[in-house]
């Protein structure tokens, strides 16, 4: 291992999961913290910890000249950025290797390509991958976002191309709604990224997500089988799991092949993951777009291959070439992962930051909770609401759900509202636990059934 140093430009449990992981390579870690962080669990763990500026994120997590500073004077020899802010920003990445220093993830060149929406599609296409029939890169303007619309038919789907996080994405049933929207998706996307560029897809109406986690050295590649992540509300992933049993074993084959292929075309290095939307009704898979990071819902995929990815990326980062071949990787069981959020599901989610006055995490076998809680943490206003992951897993998907119950009913977290009473909820509906979902069952099942319950006072 080459890096002996690694400065962590991220906050909350994706931090904490990195020092852990750093720990058992044997590296030393520096947590970067904003003014409103230092009391986060990561900087209690961490070797050494930085403030690099103040709470709103723009002057702080995503301010590329502050954490290229603090890099510096840390004397750290890499970036571990995590999932959001800056991880997929491809001036950060030039900086940080302009300041000598390792970036945790592919290079600057392959995040421009395949972390521009518009522009993966194409290398998609390239490598003979089927695509959701959309436009052609970024539409130009709103007579160019008409034309398309015409051509594939509507609803479209307008998203945003350095888009992520279900940001900048609008469904479009009519042109009149067409005109209306793409200035709306447009403002959101220069808000959220910096970059107003969209593009248009088809909308399919019952569609499973679905995605494929592969690792790269830059030369070979390997996939480390498929999640389905249909279960979405307003877009965001609430609840994901592996592999995805409800899809036929050969299409199953075939999505995870399309996406080392893809991987392999474009000389990824690191963690990544290819998503896809599949058409419940026709059998189809269409590839939407790559996340060139590691991602939120990686624990299901470390507890069905037994795999470490974070440790892999530091690996693949420090210089080592993959030491797995496809057949080295095998699946046993099932697992699921339910996002808890400081949101109070009975006002419209609305964010509950505030002082955790208990709290105790579930244990027992195959039962994991990743989270940046400790009893006595202020939870702050300023950032993502996800505060934990609960990630259970069983021989099968039934036995996986049954421990999810048994592991929410043993989470305690007092003094602010969580989700976690509506993943109760969840575990116990027929269609979850018959996987009889899309990507629009979550908000349609929240304006009959959930809408008329709330969770407990905190």
């Amino acid at each position: 291992m080459t890096i002996s140093k690694l400065f962590i430009a991220n906050r909350g449990e994706i931090a904490v999961r990195i020092i852990r992981a750093a720990r058992a390579l044997g590296i030393r870690t520096v947590q970067a913290a904003s003014e409103a962080d230092t009391e986060m669990l990561a900087c209690r763990m961490a070797d050494e910890v930085v403030v690099i500026g103040a709470a709103q994120a723009g002057k702080s997590y995503l301010d590329i000249d502050a954490v290229v500073k603090a890099v510096k004077d840390s004397g750290a020899d890499a970036v571990h950025p995590g999932y959001g802010f800056l991880s997929e920003n491809p001036l950060f990445v030039e900086a940080i290797e302009a300041a000598g220093v390792t970036f945790v993830g592919p290079g600057a060149e392959t995040i421009r390509t395949m972390g521009d929406k518009a522009m993966a599609r194409d290398e998609a296409m390239a490598a003979g991958v089927p695509v959701v029939p959309g436009s052609n890169g970024r539409i130009g303007d709103l007579d160019d976002a008409r034309r398309v619309a015409r051509d594939i038919g509507y609803p479209v789907m307008i998203k945003a191309s350095a888009g992520g996080g279900g940001r900048g994405i609008r469904v479009v049933e009519d042109e009149a709604s067409l005109e209306k929207l793409v200035p709306q998706a447009m403002a959101e996307a220069r808000a959220a990224f910096g970059d107003d560029g969209l593009y248009m897809e088809r909308y399919i109406r019952r569609a499973r997500h679905i995605e494929v986690q592969i690792l790269g050295d830059g030369t070979d590649v390997v996939h480390l089988f498929e999640r389905e992540c249909s279960l979405q509300r307003k877009r965001q992933k609430i609840w994901e799991e592996a592999p995805a049993t409800m899809l036929p074993l050969a299409t199953r084959q075939a999505l995870c092949e399309s996406a080392a292929a893809l991987a392999r075309r474009v000389g990824y290095k690191g963690a990544g993951t290819l998503e896809y939307l599949y058409d419940d009704l026709t059998g189809e898979f269409f590839f939407i777009e790559m996340n060139t990071r590691i991602q939120v819902e990686h624990p299901v995929t470390e507890m069905i291959t037994g795999i470490d990815l974070v440790q892999a990326q530091l690996r693949i980062a420090g210089g080592e070439t993959l030491w797995l071949t496809q057949d080295d990787i095998r699946q046993t069981g099932h697992a699921i992962e339910v996002r808890i959020n400081a949101e109070n599901a009975a006002r419209m989610f609305m964010p509950s930051p505030g002082l955790v006055t208990g709290y105790q995490a579930p244990e027992g076998e195959c039962v994991r909770f990743d989270t940046l809680l400790y009893e006595g943490y202020r939870v702050v206003p300023f950032y993502d609401s996800l505060i934990g992951k609960l990630i259970v897993s069983g021989a099968d998907r039934a036995e996986a759900i049954e421990r999810l119950k048994r592991a929410l009913a043993d989470l305690r977290i007092e003094g602010i509202h969580t989700t976690a009473p509506l993943h109760v909820m969840l575990a116990d509906d027929p269609d979850v636990r018959a996987g009889n979902v899309s990507t629009s069952w979550l908000e349609d099942w929240m304006k009959t059934s959930g809408s008329q319950r709330s969770g407990p006072k905190p």
